[in-house]
């Protein structure tokens, strides 16, 4: 029976032009295999419990069963089945070392061994900022793809948009291992990668790259489309943020900056100078008001000196750390408003450790809090700088999110975008869709017609 049933599906893949562009069998399997071989990891494999063989040979029936069955289905259908079907691997990356499994997830996204979402948004969700029009507001946050490996990969699981980076002006290998470690209990991370980076010269041939083949297929697919409206930047569907950090030896900081921002603003639909990491020296000072002051001029300066087409220079974005006084935000605020800034990021990951992480041994490592615990740290932040720059600044939603509800009160809070990373660590694929499907209702449930109408909401005058 287990014969037939392969026999079946291997000659339904070959006829089925839905199952030609997403080989469930690559997908997961070669995943493990090919990606591990490529990344020089060890041969010596981690040893598995009785348990975890079963649940190994029930996954792969499950798949094969599964994909026998995927042809006779609408697309609809099919795209569904392969995102909920990514449940079923995301328990096997917890056997792994945090940045091996890290580094598999990333190489998947890059060889397209990821369902690729094929449903409309929901309309309610669709927005346009900067002059650009997103889908919808989900992003991904910067330091999964740090170097811009996977853009089309991650676009195509139906992200709005992809943050990539942070990138420095040269390779850098980051802090000594192990930098990531998990808290599962909480939803949370601790990290202290320290601007890993291949630097910003492989990044710029990587986006090029990707740039020109987004840009062809976008092209032969709007002719073919007619009328229809794109949603996308500068390359094709989605918006690519690109993230810029410095090296840790670098003295002048303001330079790697500007460096950045000529080699690569070419490729972005919008910019980010990440001040707020906690695990490079001295970079949270830049958040000072005289320096941040000196250093945004002398960016904006490098950006608007280069030659734009129509669509004009990339927007230029602030991110800032959870971790700071009332004084220092009505600082950065009043820098942001009076140097019009094009948005603020709120916020990176913190150095506090808010119960229930104290309790746990984990949190004795030095590095960033990310997820859960960290939700309510930077939705008070973001509210307060909401407040501040009395709405006239976009600002991104970052921290703890990990269901629609999340999004909406980052929304309500403030934030016109939100950010993913921790929860989409642990959750998968399949946490995209569900988190859109979530924002949708939470949006109609409040009355609100569109995304705008609810931005700030918690911050008005009743």
């Amino acid at each position: 029976m287990a014969a037939r049933v392969a026999m079946k599906f291997k000659r339904e893949c070959y006829i089925s032009r839905k199952l030609k562009s997403n080989n469930i069998t690559r997908y997961y399997f070669s995943t493990a295999a090919s990606s591990a071989n490529s990344l020089n990891i060890p041969k010596t494999a981690p040893h598995f419990s009785k348990k975890g063989m079963l649940l190994t040979g029930a996954t792969m029936g499950l798949l094969i069963g599964g994909g026998a069955y995927a042809s006779t289905v609408d697309e609809a259908t099919f795209c569904g089945w392969l995102f909920n079907a990514t449940k079923l691997v995301n328990p096997f990356f917890s056997f792994m070392d945090p940045e091996v499994a890290h580094r598999l997830a990333v190489s998947a996204a890059a060889r397209g061994w990821v369902p690729i979402e094929k449903r409309p948004d929901p309309s309610i969700l669709e927005l346009e900022v900067w002059g650009r029009r997103f889908s919808n507001p989900i992003g991904l946050a910067a330091g999964f793809d740090k170097n811009a490996e996977a853009v089309e990969g991650l676009l195509g699981l139906g992200f709005g948009f992809v943050e990539v980076g942070s990138v420095t002006p040269a390779p850098q290998e980051g802090n000594p291992k192990p930098r990531i470690f998990r808290l599962p209990e909480e939803g949370a991370i601790i990290n202290r990668c320290g601007f890993n980076s291949e630097g910003i010269v492989v990044v710029a041939k990587r986006l090029g790259a990707q740039h020109g083949k987004r840009k062809l297929e976008t092209s032969s697919t709007t002719s073919s489309a007619g009328d229809e409206v794109v949603h996308g930047g500068k390359a094709g569907p989605g918006i690519l943020g690109v993230n810029l950090g410095k090296n840790k030896t670098s003295e002048d900081a303001t330079a790697d900056y500007v460096q950045g921002v000529h080699t690569l603003s070419q490729y972005a639909d919008y910019l980010v100078i990440n001040i707020s990491s906690p695990n490079t020296p001295g970079l949270r000072q830049l958040q000072g008001r005289k320096k941040l002051k000196d250093l945004v001029k002398k960016v904006q300066a490098a950006r608007d000196e280069m030659q734009w087409g129509e669509e004009g220079p990339p927007p230029l974005l602030v991110k800032i750390a959870p971790d700071l006084s009332k004084q220092d935000l009505e600082d950065i605020a009043a820098v942001a408003l009076a140097l019009r800034v094009d948005g603020l990021i709120i916020s990176n990951t913190t150095i506090q450790r808010p119960d229930p992480v104290s309790k746990n041994p984990v949190s004795e490592e030095t590095g960033g809090l990310s997820g859960k615990p960290l939700f309510d740290l930077s939705t008070n932040i973001l509210k307060d700088m909401y407040i501040l720059t009395k709405g006239k600044i976009p600002l991104i939603g970052c921290g703890g999110i990990s269901s629609g509800e999340d999004a909406y009160k980052k929304i309500r809070a403030g934030a016109i975008l939100v950010q993913l990373y921790t929860s989409f660590a642990y959750g998968g694929p399949a946490l995209i869709p569900k988190i859109k499907t979530e924002l949708a209702e939470c949006l109609e449930k409040g009355g609100y017609k569109s995304i705008y109408e609810a931005v700030g909401a918690d911050c008005r005058q009743p």
